[in-house]
C-alpha cells in the first residue's frame, strides 16, 4: 500500500492504484485519474456488477484516500469510467474535469463543479490548470452513443507540468505538447494493443509519443489489472522496460501500489 501520508505539499508525487487509476499530488493539490476502485469494470445493476473482474486489488480503498482536489475523467468507457466508484467519491469540495458528452453520467450536485472538455479546452481549479488535447481513440460507452468524447490532458500547478494521456492508440498530437517547458511526468497506456493496436498503443509506441511531448519520467498504466487484451500479463511493461533501455530510470514505476516522487 502507497505511504501517501508522507507526501508533502511541494513537487510532484504518484502512486498507482490500478488500470488508469493514478492518484496525484501536484504542489498540494490531489488528483484522481479515470477512477475505477470497483471488482469489476462493466454494468452496474444495482444488485451486481456485470463485467470484467479485476486481477489485482486497488493498492488504496476509499477509506485511504485523501480529500480530491479534482477528479480527472478521459472518457466514458466503462474501464475508466466507473459510477459506483465515482459515487463513492462525490464530494462537495471535488471538481469534476470530464470530455465532452460524458457529463450526463454524473450527478452533477453531488460535486462542486463539473467541467466538460472538448480538444484545446481548459479549466482552472484553484491553482491547478488543466488542458485537454486530441488523442486517438473513441469514446462512445454503449455502442450508439458516438457523441461522446475522449481526451488526455496535460495539468500544470506552478512550474510543474503533468501529462495523463487517457487511452490512445499512436498519434504524432503529442508533438503539440512539447515547449520550452519539459513535463515532468506522463502517465501513458502501454496494454490492450493486442489485437486492437488501432486503438491502444504498444509500449513502444507510449514510449515514442512521450518522448515527443518531451517528458522527464514516465508512468505506465493500462496493464496488469484487467485482462482486455491477448499480449500476457507481464509482457506489457517487460516490452517497455526494454525500449527504453540504458534510459530504465526514468521510468517511475512498474508495479500497481508502487509510488513516486519528484522534488
Amino acid at each position: 500500500m502507497p505511504d501517501i501520508s508522507r507526501w508533502g505539499d511541494e513537487g510532484i508525487h504518484a502512486a498507482w492504484l490500478g488500470h488508469s487509476t493514478v492518484l496525484l499530488k501536484i504542489n498540494g493539490y490531489t488528483v484522481l485519474t479515470d477512477p475505477i476502485l470497483s471488482d469489476r469494470a462493466g454494468v452496474d445493476l444495482r444488485v451486481c456488477k456485470v463485467g470484467i473482474r479485476r486481477r489485482v486489488a486497488s493498492a488504496l480503498t476509499f477509506e485511504h484516500l485523501p480529500r480530491l482536489d479534482l477528479i480527472l475523467l478521459s472518457h466514458a468507457h466503462m474501464d475508466h469510467f466507473d459510477i459506483p466508484s465515482l459515487r463513492r467519491l462525490a464530494s462537495p469540495w471535488t471538481t469534476i474535469v470530464t470530455a465532452s458528452g460524458t457529463s450526463d453520467l454524473l450527478r452533477w450536485r453531488r460535486y462542486r463543479s463539473v467541467n466538460e472538455l472538448n480538444w484545446g479546452g481548459s479549466a482552472r481549479v484553484d491553482g491547478l490548470h488543466v488542458k485537454a488535447f486530441q488523442v486517438k481513440h473513441w469514446g462512445a460507452r454503449y455502442g450508439s452513443d458516438h457523441w461522446r468524447g475522449y481526451n488526455g490532458y496535460v495539468l500544470e500547478a506552478g512550474r510543474r507540468r503533468v501529462l495523463f494521456a487517457g487511452d490512445t492508440a499512436l498519434t504524432d498530437t503529442f508533438r503539440g505538447l512539447r515547449s520550452s517547458r519539459s513535463i515532468d511526468l506522463a502517465i501513458m497506456p502501454i496494454g490492450a494493443y493486442n489485437p486492437n493496436i488501432h486503438n491502444h498503443c504498444s509500449p513502444e509506441q507510449a514510449w515514442r509519443m512521450g518522448n515527443e511531448a518531451g517528458v522527464e519520467m514516465f508512468l505506465p498504466v493500462h496493464h496488469q489489472t484487467f485482462l482486455l487484451g491477448q499480449e500476457p500479463l507481464t509482457e506489457p511493461i517487460e516490452r517497455f522496460h526494454r525500449c527504453a533501455g540504458n534510459q530504465s530510470d526514468r521510468i517511475g514505476l512498474h508495479r500497481i501500489g508502487q509510488q513516486v516522487s519528484m522534488q
